[in-house]
C-alpha cells in the first residue's frame, strides 16, 4: 500500500479574496492632504467675497461723490453774511446840519457758496426785513461768462453777461470771505445801482451751462440787457420794474429789472 502525503506549506493554501471587499478597501492618506483642497477653496472664497465687496463699495462711494457734488454742491463752504451799506441816493438835503446829511446805513444778508473748481458763486438772498427788494438766487457762472436772477417772488429767472467789474472772481471772494469774522459784517460801504431791461425769451436753458440750466429749469427765462442810468428815465416810470439788492464783493448792489 502506498502512502500519499502532502506538502505542509502546499496543505495551507490561502483563502480566495472577496473582489468586491478590495474595491471598499481605502488606503490611508495623511489628514493634512485632504484638509489642504478645502482650505486653497476656502481662501480663492475669502479672496472672490473681498474683491467683490471692494469693487461695491468702490461704487457707493464714486457715486456718493456724484451725487455730493452736482446735488449737493459740497465744494464750496456756505458763507451767512452780511453787508452794511449807504445809498447816496439817501443823503438829505445839504440845508441840515452834517450830523443829519448822512444817511443811515440799511444792511444785506445773504448765503453764499463758492465753488471755485467750477469758477462759479451761489448766491442766495433771502427775504430782506426792510429794504424794497425781492428775495433771489444768483448765479455768477464765470465760465461760461454770464449771470442768472432767479427773482423768488415772481418765479422768473434773467441771464445777462456777466459784469466782472463788479463781482469778485470765486478766489478773491473766497479769501474776502474767510477774513471775516464769525457774526460780523463786512466793512461799510455804499450802494451802487445797475439798470437792466428785459429783452429776449429763453427756449432752450440747458445751452447756458450746468449751473443756470438747473436754477431756471422749469422757469420762464428772459435775456436782460444793460442800460446807462439817466436814460430813458420817463419811460422807466410806466414800466413795471422790481429790484435786487445783493453784493458780491465790498459794494452792495441795486439791480433794477423792467420788463419793456
Amino acid at each position: 500500500m502506498v502512502k500519499v502525503s502532502f506538502n505542509s506549506a502546499l496543505s495551507q493554501k490561502e483563502p480566495k479574496k472577496d473582489e468586491n471587499s478590495e474595491a471598499l478597501i481605502i488606503p490611508e492618506k495623511d489628514p493634512e492632504d485632504v484638509v489642504v483642497p478645502f482650505r486653497h477653496q476656502s481662501r480663492v472664497w475669502c479672496w472672490c467675497m473681498c474683491l467683490g465687496l471692494a469693487l461695491m463699495l468702490s461704487g457707493v462711494v464714486v457715486g456718493g461723490a456724484y451725487l455730493y457734488r452736482y446735488f449737493i454742491l459740497q465744494e464750496g463752504e456756505v458763507f451767512f453774511c452780511g453787508l452794511k451799506y449807504r445809498d447816496p441816493e439817501d443823503y438829505l438835503v445839504p440845508d441840515i446840519d452834517a450830523d443829519s446829511q448822512a444817511a443811515p446805513y440799511q444792511s444785506i444778508q445773504e448765503n453764499i457758496r463758492i465753488l471755485e473748481d467750477d469758477g462759479v458763486e451761489l448766491i442766495s438772498v433771502p427775504v430782506p426785513e426792510f429794504a424794497d427788494s425781492d428775495p433771489a438766487d444768483i448765479v455768477h457762472d464765470f465760465h461760461r461768462g454770464l449771470t442768472a436772477y432767479l427773482d423768488l417772488s415772481l418765479n422768473k429767472c434773467y441771464v445777462i453777461p456777466l459784469n466782472s467789474s463788479i463781482v469778485m472772481p470765486p478766489r478773491t471772494l473766497f479769501e474776502l470771505l474767510i477774513n471775516i469774522e464769525a457774526g460780523t459784517y463786512l466793512p461799510q460801504s455804499y450802494l451802487i445801482h445797475e439798470e437792466m431791461v428785459v429783452t429776449d425769451y429763453i427756449e432752450n436753458v440747458d445751452e447756458l451751462g450746468y449751473f443756470i440750466s438747473r436754477l431756471c429749469r422749469g422757469k420762464e427765462t428772459f435775456k436782460l440787457q444793460r442800460r446807462y442810468l439817466g436814460k430813458g428815465i420817463q419811460k422807466r416810470e410806466i414800466m413795471k420794474c422790481f429790484k435786487i439788492r445783493h453784493f458780491e464783493s465790498r459794494v452792495a448792489v441795486q439791480t433794477l429789472i423792467c420788463a419793456q
